[in-house]
């Protein structure tokens, strides 16, 4: 009669076709029952509709079957839905605070302002995390000057490391300017991979940049850890707070607290001393009114940040005494006492 470790390395040849990775390391495999010559798996779906179940099962079969000691398979399909699934319920994670920065469109500057505020925190002798889950536009890798990462270690994924910040992005895993065309299912296990696949070692603070949006990241981040906080990035311009107030809305559905308002790309500052409103003014402030939530404050339009952000010494790193910087300095003081008040 064949073992179960038997069958086990058997398994370890079949690929979730969508995922691209064998069903054992996925934690797909959840029972094998074997009696005589008949083997019996239980096999834990993504989602209960998984659109390709009679494609893994039958690769399941045909692998099996290839075995002169199995005469028969059964299989039996369940949900990811229990406390050991892969793809469902909290992670237990390293971490005191993890903080979701978020928007509701894109080209807000979230990512200037995750990346930024990370590197703040680490300046104030805060052991920091960033991790990039903007799956299709991971700009971190640019902004934070780390293209690849280190070897890994005991099998876990050695994070890339920058200005006192542990860093991680899908970027790191593909070709420079490859499109990632990923549906639900896919972007789940990417998500659960960045946090519970990395070797983080104990953070005090893990800044998570979001996609713009209210999508499946989103929503697998909130399934999957346990959020301390969102902060909502946002243009001054009503186009631009409009769709942050439905980013706000989607974390308070989640329970998750919206500890504040980053306004970006605020009033610049002229040659001549004068200041103008490109995208307009007030909109972060009566955003945060209309949410009765805190409005850390205006970042202005800046060159340097542009700067920064483009060479991979963020305004924090390359001139820490920057006006802009002492903001960023000052937004990260009150993200650090609002995520402090919800521990």
């Amino acid at each position: 009669m064949i073992s179960k470790e038997q069958v086990l390395d058997i398994l370890k040849t079949v690929d979730d076709p969508e995922l691209d990775q064998d069903i054992i390391s996925l934690n797909m495999v959840k029972d094998i029952e074997i009696k005589n010559e008949v083997v019996s798996v239980t096999i834990a779906l993504t989602t209960p509709a998984c659109p390709l179940k009679e494609r893994i099962r039958s690769d399941v079969e045909q692998a099996l079957l290839k075995n002169s000691k199995i005469k028969k398979v059964e299989i039996v399909f369940a949900n990811m839905e229990g406390s050991n699934a892969q793809f469902a319920g909290k992670i237990p994670l390293p971490i005191k605070h993890l903080i979701a920065v978020g928007s509701g469109k894109g080209g807000v500057g979230k990512s200037t302002v995750a990346a930024n505020l990370a590197i703040s925190l680490a300046q104030k002798g805060f052991k920091v995390g960033l991790m990039d889950a903007d799956i299709y536009g991971p700009n971190i890798p640019t902004m934070m000057g780390v293209q690849t990462l280190p070897p890994q270690n005991d099998g876990k994924i050695t994070p890339a490391e920058a200005y006192g910040v542990k860093v991680i992005s899908i970027g790191m895993f593909i070709q420079k300017g490859q499109p990632l065309v990923w549906r639900g299912p896919v972007l789940h296990s990417a998500v659960r991979q960045l946090l519970a696949d990395v070797a983080w070692g104990l953070l005090d603070y893990l800044i998570v940049d979001l996609p713009p949006g209210t999508g499946d990241v989103q929503i697998s981040l909130m399934q999957i850890a346990s959020v301390t906080g969102s902060v909502i990035v946002t243009l001054p311009q009503k186009v631009s707070t409009d769709d942050a107030y439905r980013a706000a809305e989607m974390f308070r559905a989640m329970n998750v607290p919206i500890l504040g308002i980053v306004e970006n790309m605020g009033s610049m500052t002229l040659p001549d001393g004068s200041t103008y409103d490109l995208f307009g003014d007030g909109g972060g402030k009566n955003l945060a009114e209309e949410l009765n939530v805190d409005f850390f404050g205006s970042i202005p339009i800046d060159r340097d940040i542009r700067i920064g952000g483009d060479s991979g010494f963020p305004v924090t790193v390359m001139n820490p005494s920057a006006s802009s910087s002492i903001i960023f300095q000052t937004i990260a003081t009150q993200l650090q006492k609002k995520s402090e008040c919800k521990s």
